[in-house]
Parts: structure tokens; C-alpha cells; sequence
């Protein structure tokens, strides 16, 4: 061993042994319990960020712990390759996505292979190659076969700056929740695959992942959105029958009007005659209107002049085309129980439409909707024969009469809606169908598969090629003319299977069913929680959908899910002339610190004052992205694994400080010397238990205490953060204990062989030279210590002694000492006696193997 910790000289070294060696590559093996571990694939941005490093610093440590189980592990990794960035970067910079996102592979792998982890680089894919998106053709091919997909005219979300579609997920705030840009409707044809009918399969299966966080399951059911309520329909003279879903039946007697969202076919009709009716539906079909927005958006409408006949009265009601009404969801239309439901309530007052109360609260309170709707379920009145019933009751009798009258039914509706996966832009894969003269719709046969995205291409501006060039998308079809599809697919296709296809990235079809299932599911899976209603609910859509095809044989894609936290950093900024702020580098940030450590003042490089705004998400707008590569320069990549790892619970936010890394770097060298003088002074003899004295009998006992808290934090708490601190404290002892006799160095030989072993997951490269020094081979494949039962039996307890609440002395007993014992102890000890001398002892009391409290006066 050097005497110095030099991580430069250590990291590529080991580095190279692992690719030398093959480490990490595995294959399947029906001998060895398999664990399949696997972070969220990253986007090939040009440069690692710090929530990558600890994404893939989580997944190495509970890869390589796994492995020290002796478990055949798989970490695979690969490139989420397609997508609006690399394109608008090929724009901006003149070039084309293909050699701009094929040049960024390279340089992010070499910063993952600098940060030391296991990866089993020959599963490597980038899914922007045909060799990836032909099985996802080919497969989408197979779902329109069976009728789980079609085309369709419908109204989407259009962002005007990226010029595509966007999911209703990837519509935050009624803005794209890439650019932020205002999102307009926008009625065009689309690709759909019909998600909706695993709806409830995804929301049962839900119950069966015991290893997700319950806010992501959460997330999930309130997107799907299942609701239990009436299909009924009023009658409209000379038209179709106006179609509407509620959950409150039982307020049915209570509706004065009904609404019909602007792209109603009822309002696109009563629009036809009526110029104002008609301006006011293009002013609603532009504004899109968040779901989240409804309740507190102002309320506009406009009488459409038809009329509704009430299924149970007959009376008729007027029909208002209203903005708070989106055809997106359900029907698109409503009944409106104004006395019952607040925006129905505003939208009546507003416009000086009938409120008629039906529903009396349940406690027999009195009724009270002149500020507000009442919407709470309670009893009914005004209702006729349903007069005095509860909410279950009504719901049942007058659903019952709907249906005897021909006019109802119950139903189950959800809030999810088909997946649309038709994108405008070029740099994704091509939709594998085409069109032919007559106007039909074809998939493209198998052998015609890949359609191959040309990568040779010049930009113009957001214009897709393909669009752009008329000659890519003239093809044949059985030797008939016929044109391709221009659109892309949703990148969110490739992300919601690439989990599988690590499985058997060479296989000659989408999968390799018998290497699928034997790595299926994934064992441990690791991403931020902002992709719980996208990613992480596409790729179990498309496990099912891939379970169905015979693929795999399970239902779900992941056991167990770990949503890491956000990486925060210092913000600096400066105002300058023109009163705008100019985001300083925190790195380029010189700070002075108060008493308490808070920030009192700043100056950057070049002497400016600047603002502290705070600890904020790392992001390039605010300037405070700290460069991974940098630090790992610095300090090497064991010391910045070990921070990421420490500095906070995997699931919370961290903050960078590089106080902390310092810290990380300190603690790594005290290691580092502490089993360097070991090893100098030459191999340490076995432990004999017979032997100890107690004070070695207690630094052992800490040393299986610490092995039983760390091998639970990691396994079981996942709290890597406390293993981290365990490990500390026992470091701390270890380095005050005597180290002269053969049996304190026999301890110190198996506590430090413990250490090395226990932070080789967090800090493999300095872990790897240590082990060889202590005299040990190959730390990759060691095991993982185990901690000693016999070891953490105390034979002696330390018992405080109290009198009258205050501490008097301490005394050391045998573990097995009876109460009576204790207290003879006790009341003997002389310190003690001095504080009852001449006092009568009222009472003893004895907590086992901790305190005996002694009261006297």
C-alpha cells in the first residue's frame, strides 16, 4: 500500500482489472438466485449531472451488495436516444440528431466508466437504432392485428414551439412540460393504443406491489381515475340522444341545465346558424383547460338554443355549450345540479339559471346553498318516490328505473385515456403503417421491418425530413402505390420496454422468452418519482401487453421501486445593468459564513456582490450544476460516490456542499491509514473468544453490532445514509482501541476486513486495494460479512444508579445479576450512600439491565 491515499493512482487501475476480467458481464444461470438491478437509463444530454450520479450511484451500491449475497447480478445500461432535445440541438447547432447524439453516448460512457460502475457493458443499446425500434415496429405491428390500436381525428394538446402532440401527462399547468410554452387544441389524426383496456388490471395490480412507494401507487390510481356512477342519455329533439356519465345519481331530480364541451358534435351543430355561438367555441377549443384548473377558473358559457328532455320528469332544459366541460373526459357533457356541485353553482349564478336543491344534509341540519353548493351526500327530497333515501339507496333505485325506462345504466368509467403516441417531429422512430390509394390502412409486413429513420439528413428548422422529403414516404403495398406514415413514435415507447429487451439484447425478436423470464422482473429499480404517471405506468402497460403475447410470464415489470430524491445546490446570482439576473456558478462563489454557518455574504471572481437564492434543484437556467467530472478529478470517484451516499436518505433531497465531499474524502484516508499501519505491522492471528479481556469482548461486540445494523440498512431500510454512520462510529472506536496485543489485532484484522467489505458497494476502488492488502483476494467476489450472534451477548451490564431522580454512580454487573443483586449493589456503592445517609428509603425501582432508582427522603 502507498502511504498516501491517492485515488489517481488507484481508480483507472482497478477500472481496467474489471474490463479486463469481465467483471461484471453475466448470463443466466438456473444454479444461483438472480438479481436484476436497474436505474433508469439516461438521456444522451453530452454530460453526466449530479442526479445522474446518485441515480447510478444508488443502483451500484445495491448492485454490488447483492452480489456479495452471492446472486447472480445484472446492471445493464443503455441510451434513452430519441427525443425533442437531441433534434432542437442538432437545430441550434447546425448539425443533424443522429452524429450529435452518437458523439454524446460516447463521452457520458466514459464518465460512467470513471465513476466505477458495474455495468454489464454488453447489454449496451441506444434505442435509436434500428436493430432496437424494429422489435417496437414490429410489435405495434402485432397490437393493430389485434385490435388494441387505431387511428383516430381527435383533439390534442399541440405545443407551438416544439410543433407536436403532448400526452395529457406531459401537460403541466396547461404549459409543455418541456418548454413551458402555453399548449393549444389542435384537431389532427393519431396513433392510439388502447391502455384503456387494462385500465383495471393496472389499477388491481397496483395492490401487488409491495415494494413501490405508496405515494407512486398513489399517483397512479388518482390517474386512472376509476369511478363507479350512471350512463344515462336525455333526449334532444331531431338529434342524437345527449350522452352523459355521473357519480351522483341521486341528484338526478336536481338538474336545471346541462353542459356540453365546445368540440361536442350537439355544439358544433347549434354553432352551424348562430356566428356568436359559433366564435365563442373557437375561443374554448384555443384555451386548453387543465383538469386541475377547473374548480378555480372563471366560468363562461352560452345557450346553444337546443333543449334536453329530463329522462324522469320529461321536463325540458336548456343545453349550454360551457368551458369548464372538456370532451377529453367522459362524455363531454354533464348534467348540472347547480344546488349540488360548486361549479355548476357558479356557472347558474352567473348566468341566472334555476337552482333546485334535492339533497338535505345527512345529520338533519338545515340546508343551506345560498352562498355556496351543497356537496355533500345526504338524503333525498324534491325527488319524488326517492324522497328519504340515502345516497346507496338512490344510487340503486334510480339507476334501477334508468334502466327499466331504457334511458340508464350503471357503469364504471376512468379517467385514463388511450395512449396517444403519434409525434409530429422527426427524430424518433417511424410508425410502421402505411397508406394506400384507396385510402386503407395497412401494418407494415414483418420482412419490410425495420422502416429505417434516415440518419443523413439536413435540418430546416423544426420541419421534420421525412415530412419534408415526399419521396421517403412513397412506398408499395402487395405491388400497390402507397404512402408511409410521417409521424413518430412517443419516445415513451422505447423507455416502456428497453427494461426487457437488456434481457437478450441480440435475440432475433422482441425477446428471448425463456432469458426474459429467467431475469423478469426486475428485482430493484431506481428513477425519480416524475415519471410515476408516464414511464413508470407505460412500462407496465406494455408488460402486460408483452405477458399477453406470450412473451414473459409475469405481470408486473418491477418488485421494487426506489424513487431517489433531488440533488440541490447553492444559487448565486447577480443583477445586472438592465435589471435581469445573471446566474453565477457556485463554483466561481466566494462565501462568508455567520456563526450558525449561514451565508452572510458573497462575491464572485470578479469581485461583484452576488445574491444567495437559495438551495435549488441543480439546473443549467440557474448556472448551479456542479460537474461531476470535475470533482471526480478533484477528489475521485469513491470519495463523491461516498458523499452522494451519506449526505442524505436516498429518497430525499441532497444538498451539495463540497464541505461534505471534503468531509467524505477525510473519513476515506482515515480508513486508508488505519489498515496501512495494520498491515505494516505484520498478519494478524485469529480471534480466540476464550481469550478476551471484557473491553475487547465490547469493542467485538460493536464490531457484529455494526455489521447486523449495516447489512439491515442496506438490505432491508435501504437507509444507506445510516449504514454510512455506523460504519463511522465503529472507525471512531476502532481507532482508539489498543492495538499492541495479539488479540487487539486480531480484532482490528476482522473489524477492518468487515469495513472494507461493508463499503466496498459505496467505495469499490479503494475498497478493492485495501482488501488485497489485508491479505484477501478479489474483493468482487468475496462475502458479504456475517455478523457473529454468540459476539453480541453482553456479559455484563452497565446499570445507572439514581437518587431521587439524580445520577450517583454507575455500576457494572453480570448480564445474568437478579434485581436483588443490583440493589444490594446498589445501596452499598459509597457514593451512593452519601446521598442516603440518614434518610429512610421509600422505594427501589429497577428497569432490567439499565437503571435502579433509588427514592428516600
Amino acid at each position: 500500500m502507498q502511504d498516501q491515499y491517492n485515488p489517481q493512482d488507484i481508480e483507472q487501475k482497478v477500472q481496467q482489472h474489471w474490463d479486463d476480467n469481465k467483471t461484471f458481464v453475466v448470463s443466466e444461470d438456473p444454479n444461483k438466485e438472480k438479481f436484476y438491478c436497474l436505474s433508469m437509463f439516461p438521456y444522451p444530454s453530452g454530460r453526466l449531472h449530479m442526479g445522474h450520479v446518485r441515480n447510478y450511484t444508488i443502483g451500484d451500491v445495491i448492485s454490488r451488495f447483492q452480489r456479495l449475497q452471492g446472486k447472480n447480478v445484472m446492471q445493464p445500461i443503455g441510451w434513452d436516444a430519441f427525443g425533442l432535445p437531441a433534434e432542437n440541438a442538432a437545430v441550434k447547432n447546425n448539425t443533424a440528431p443522429a452524429p450529435w447524439t452518437y458523439e454524446n453516448i460516447e463521452y457520458m460512457k466514459n464518465q460512467l466508466k470513471l465513476l466505477g460502475f458495474g455495468y454489464d457493458w454488453s447489454r449496451e443499446f441506444a434505442t435509436c437504432t434500428p436493430e432496437y425500434y424494429r422489435w417496437e415496429q414490429e410489435f405495434f405491428t402485432k397490437l393493430y392485428e389485434k385490435g388494441l390500436v387505431y387511428k383516430k381525428t381527435s383533439s390534442v394538446n399541440w405545443c407551438p414551439n416544439d410543433q407536436t402532440v403532448l400526452a395529457n401527462e406531459q401537460v403541466e399547468d396547461g404549459c409543455c412540460w418541456r418548454c413551458d410554452t402555453p399548449v393549444e387544441q389542435k384537431e389532427i389524426p393519431q396513433w392510439f393504443i388502447k391502455i384503456t383496456e387494462y385500465a383495471q388490471e393496472l389499477l388491481d395490480d397496483l395492490d401487488n406491489l409491495e415494494g413501490w412507494p405508496e405515494m407512486v401507487k398513489t399517483m397512479q390510481r388518482n390517474w386512472i381515475g376509476r369511478s363507479e356512477g350512471v350512463e344515462l342519455s336525455f333526449e334532444v329533439a331531431g338529434q342524437k340522444d345527449l350522452e352523459v356519465y355521473t357519480t351522483r345519481p341521486d341528484t338526478l331530480l336536481g338538474v336545471t341545465y346541462t353542459g356540453i364541451a365546445a368540440g361536442h358534435p350537439l355544439a358544433e351543430i347549434a354553432a352551424q346558424n348562430n356566428p356568436e355561438l359559433a366564435a365563442f367555441i373557437e375561443e374554448c377549443k384555443n384555451t386548453k383547460v387543465a383538469e386541475a384548473e377547473l374548480a378555480t377558473m372563471e366560468k363562461k358559457g352560452m345557450d346553444t338554443g337546443l333543449k334536453a328532455i329530463h329522462p324522469l320528469t320529461g321536463k325540458e332544459v336548456p343545453i349550454y355549450v360551457a368551458n369548464f366541460v372538456l370532451m377529453d373526459y367522459g362524455t363531454g357533457a354533464v348534467m348540472a345540479v347547480p344546488a349540488h356541485d360548486q361549479r355548476d353553482y357558479e356557472f347558474a349564478t352567473k348566468y341566472g339559471l334555476e337552482i333546485s336543491p334535492v339533497i338535505n344534509p345527512a345529520d338533519g341540519s338545515e340546508l343551506d346553498i345560498s352562498e355556496a353548493a351543497y356537496t355533500e351526500k345526504g338524503t333525498l327530497f324534491n325527488s319524488g318516490e326517492f324522497d328519504g333515501l340515502e345516497f346507496k339507496a338512490a344510487f340503486d333505485a334510480i339507476a334501477a328505473k334508468l334502466e327499466s325506462l331504457g334511458k340508464g345504466k350503471k357503469t364504471v368509467n376512468f379517467r385514463l385515456r388511450d395512449w396517444g403516441v403519434s409525434r409530429q417531429r422527426y427524430w424518433g422512430a417511424p410508425i410502421p403503417m402505411v397508406t394506400t390509394e384507396d385510402g386503407e390502412v395497412h401494418p407494415v409486413p414483418a420482412e419490410q421491418l425495420p422502416v429505417i429513420l434516415p440518419e443523413d439528413v439536413v435540418m430546416d428548422g423544426v420541419t421534420s425530413p421525412i415530412k419534408a422529403d415526399k419521396e421517403w414516404a412513397q412506398t408499395t403495398f402487395n405491388g400497390e402505390p402507397a404512402l408511409r406514415e410521417t409521424d413518430t413514435f412517443d419516445t415513451f415507447m422505447e423507455s416502456s420496454w428497453y427494461y426487457a429487451r437488456y434481457c437478450s439484447p441480440q435475440a432475433d425478436d422482441i425477446l428471448d422468452p425463456e432469458k426474459a423470464n429467467y431475469w423478469l422482473p426486475v428485482d430493484q429499480y431506481i428513477g425519480g418519482i416524475e415519471h410515476a404517471c408516464m414511464h413508470l405506468l407505460y412500462s407496465r402497460f406494455f408488460h402486460k401487453l408483452l405477458r399477453d403475447a406470450g412473451y414473459v410470464t409475469s405481470d408486473e415489470p418491477f418488485k421494487q421501486l426506489l424513487c431517489q430524491g433531488m440533488v440541490l445546490a447553492d444559487a448565486f446570482f447577480h443583477t445586472n445593468e438592465k435589471g435581469t439576473k445573471e446566474w453565477v456558478a457556485p463554483t466561481d462563489v466566494k462565501v462568508e459564513r455567520d456563526g450558525k454557518g449561514r451565508i452572510s455574504s458573497a462575491t464572485d471572481n470578479q469581485g461583484r456582490e452576488v445574491e444567495h437564492s437559495g438551495m435549488i434543484k441543480m439546473s443549467k437556467s440557474k448556472n448551479n450544476g456542479i460537474d461531476p467530472q470535475e470533482m471526480v478529478d478533484k477528489y475521485g470517484a469513491d470519495t463523491v460516490r461516498l458523499f452522494m451516499m451519506f449526505a442524505s436518505p436516498a429518497d430525499m433531497t441532497l444538498e451539495w456542499q463540497e464541505s461534505g465531499v471534503e468531509g467524505a474524502n477525510r473519513f476515506l484516508k482515515r480508513v486508508w491509514k488505519l489498515v496501512k499501519e495494520h498491515t505494516e505491522k505484520g498478519e494478524a492471528t485469529s480471534v480466540e473468544v476464550s481469550k478476551l479481556s471484557s473491553q475487547q469482548k465490547s469493542l467485538r461486540r460493536d464490531v457484529h453490532k455494526t455489521i447486523a445494523k449495516v447489512s439491515d440498512d442496506i438490505a432491508r431500510r435501504q437507509t444507506f445514509n445510516t449504514a454510512i454512520a455506523a460504519i463511522m462510529e465503529l472507525m471512531n472506536k476502532l481507532a482508539k482501541a489498543p492495538q499492541e496485543g495479539g488479540q487487539d489485532r486480531a480484532i482490528l484484522d476482522e473489524a477492518l476486513k468487515a469495513i472494507v467489505a461493508m463499503l466496498y458497494p459505496i467505495t469499490p476502488h479503494i475498497c478493492f486495494e485495501m482488501w488485497n492488502a489485508l491479505g484477501e483476494e478479489n474483493v468482487d467476489s468475496a462475502t458479504w460479512p456475517q455478523h457473529d450472534e454468540s459476539a453480541l451477548v453482553e456479559d455484563e451490564k452497565l446499570i445507572v444508579v439514581q437518587v431521587n431522580g439524580k445520577l450517583r454512580a454507575k455500576l457494572t454487573v453480570a448480564a445474568d445479576a437478579t434485581k436483588e443483586q443490583v440493589e444490594a449493589l446498589g445501596l452499598g456503592d459509597e457514593n451512593v450512600c452519601k446521598f442516603t445517609e440518614g434518610k429512610t428509603v421509600r422505594k427501589v425501582i429497577y428497569v432490567p439491565g439499565k437503571l435502579l432508582n433509588i427514592v428516600a427522603n
